[in-house]
């Protein structure tokens, strides 16, 4: 009996590396799709803070850190994660999606590992200094408010948040996804804050941290955006994701995630982004 057991599971090993499938904990690199020229998520000189996680992660593995470059944008998903290795049926460019929101549906999402917020970033020394609080540009003059050059975005809460104030008009416009190759959003906003084309902006937490980091200190306030607006919501939990059928690997990625929480936490905590505690349902939600 045991003897045949034994043949039985032979032939299965067999089948399986006869498919092209290699179970997780065999394989030898931890594959990462990432954008190349994306601060302060990831980049190809590996200084975002995807790319030190993933550093980590791969080091706990004893695997090869290897990497699929593809810009964030339109189509990232089926050219990366979904994307199959020309000629080989069932094998894919990479396994994992260093950030993407908890509960993203294009793919199957591990339990969060940290969670932010939206910021207004407001350039101190032009004018706004008196804004210590958010709700106070509802009520400035009119005078006052056509003076404002807030950032606003073809997408996100920020510019419905405008909207709410009757502030629109204020706004000026910037894509969430630009195409430009040179700069990502984070980048872009610095530039144009830099040359006064905007004095404020309000952006996700992580972006507004790359900012902070790309100037001398005490030059921005930093005000952490309303969770109490009727409609609205700022605060969000973010994940890593793979592929739906995937659970084995989302099972060993939410083990990596508890087992490296501290360590995490002090990647994150290098990149002046605000860290708000994970709520207990975001963690419950994919188990």
């Amino acid at each position: 009996m045991k003897a045949t057991i034994g043949l039985n599971r032979l032939f299965c090993a067999i089948a399986l590396l006869m498919a092209g499938f290699t179970p997780i904990h065999a394989q030898e690199k931890f594959k990462v799709c990432a954008d190349p020229l994306n601060p302060p998520y990831s980049n190809k000189d590996g200084t975002g803070f995807e790319n030190k996680i993933a550093e980590l992660f791969a080091k706990e593995l004893g695997q090869t850190l290897e990497y699929t470059w593809f810009p964030q944008r339109i189509g990232f998903i089926n050219n990366t994660l979904k994307g199959e290795v020309d000629n080989q049926e069932g094998v894919y460019k990479c396994d994992v999606i260093m950030g993407v929101p908890a509960g993203y549906d294009m793919t199957l999402t591990t339990i969060p590992y940290y969670h932010s917020t939206y910021v207004l970033l407001i350039a101190k020394g032009r004018g706004w200094d008196d804004i210590t609080d958010i709700t106070k540009l509802a009520d400035l003059p009119l005078e006052r408010q056509e003076k404002l050059r807030i950032a606003m975005f073809d997408r996100g809460p920020g510019t419905t948040w405008l909207q709410y104030l009757g502030l629109l008009d204020q706004g000026i416009p910037y894509q969430t996804m630009s195409g430009d190759s040179e700069n990502n959003t984070a980048m872009q906003i610095d530039k144009d804050i830099k040359l006064k084309k905007i004095d404020m902006v309000v952006l996700w937490g992580p972006l507004a941290g790359h900012i902070i980091s790309q100037n001398p200190k005490n030059t921005f306030s930093e005000l952490l955006m309303p969770n109490n607006l009727p409609g609205m919501k700022f605060d969000f939990s973010m994940a890593m994701g793979v592929r739906q059928p995937d659970k084995d690997r989302k099972k060993q990625l939410d083990a990596l995630i508890t087992k490296n929480h501290q360590q995490i936490q002090a990647i994150l905590s290098k990149y002046h982004m605000p860290l708000l505690p994970i709520p207990e349902a975001s963690k419950d939600k994919d188990d």
